[in-house]
Order: structure tokens, then sequence, then C-alpha cells
């Protein structure tokens, strides 16, 4: 099996685990679609799509488990990171590149480095793509606007 698929199979047993339906629901789509938009993202910017994909899985995982959105993006780029080591195919770098993303993800007023706007767009996009009906958060209309605008995705 390969890394990615031992992150998802990680992930689909913590979100088996939940009780709540409609949580375990929101959880699957929002990962997984957050996840295939991260990674179509980084084949556009010559990102590493595997790490793309493996961040978009892991990105929202203690919110998720927990039921608690506060302080979300440490929280699951601290349980990000320790599943990655666990899993030992990950080098120090990319467990890094991961366990940043995640931690900026949330702050989508704030610029940080090309990896952690890649997650932040792709958790734009997939809010978006979800259902193009409903509104934007707020803090995500600057950001999905220009990526509506620029996005050879999307054009």
């Amino acid at each position: 099996m390969d890394r990615l698929e031992q992150v998802r199979q990680v992930v689909d047993n913590s979100l088996h685990r939940l009780t709540h339906p409609q949580h375990r629901r929101t959880g699957f789509v929002h990962l997984y679609g957050v996840s295939l938009t991260a990674t179509a993202l980084a084949h556009s910017r010559h990102l590493d799509p595997e790490i793309a994909a493996v961040a978009g899985m892991l990105h929202d995982l203690a919110s998720d488990e927990s039921g608690n959105a506060a302080d979300h993006g440490p929280r699951s780029a601290e349980r990000a990171a320790a599943i990655l080591r666990r899993l030992g195919t990950f080098t120090e770098e990319e467990i890094a590149r991961v366990h940043s993303a995640s931690t900026h993800h949330s702050s989508k007023e704030e610029t940080h480095g090309e990896f952690e706007e890649l997650l932040k767009d792709a958790d734009v996009l997939q809010h978006y793509l979800y259902n193009v009906k409903l509104d934007a958060h707020p803090r995500h209309i600057e950001r999905r606007t220009k990526l509506l605008r620029t996005s050879a995705l999307l054009a």
C-alpha cells in the first residue's frame, strides 16, 4: 500500500468511529475533497502532489475527531505529525511541510509559504465546489474571488 493510501486508511478508521452520521459524512466529504483539490492545485503549481494530498487528508482531522473546532489547525497539525511519524514512511521535511500547512490553513487573511497557501486555497475551493450556491465564510470571500478569477482548474 502506498503512503497516501496508508494515510487514507488511518483517516477512514478515525472517521468511521464517529457516532454522529452527519459528522462522519462531513468529515469524509471535506477531507477527501480538500485532498483532491490540493492534489490538482499542486500539479498546476509544480508542488509535490502526494504531500499536498496528505496535507488535505489530515488538515482538519483533530476537529473532526473531537467535534471541537477551536484551535483546530495547530491541533490537527500535531495529530498529522504523529500519524506520519507512526507510519514511518515520511521524512521529517515532509512531516514539517504537512505540519506547517495544517497549522496555518485557517489563517486565510495572512500569507505564508507556497505550500501553506496551497492548502488554504484547497480548503476554500472545496467549500465552494461542494455547493456553489452556499454563501462563503466572510474570511474566505476575497481568497475565493481571486481563485475563481485566476485558477486554471476553474477556467
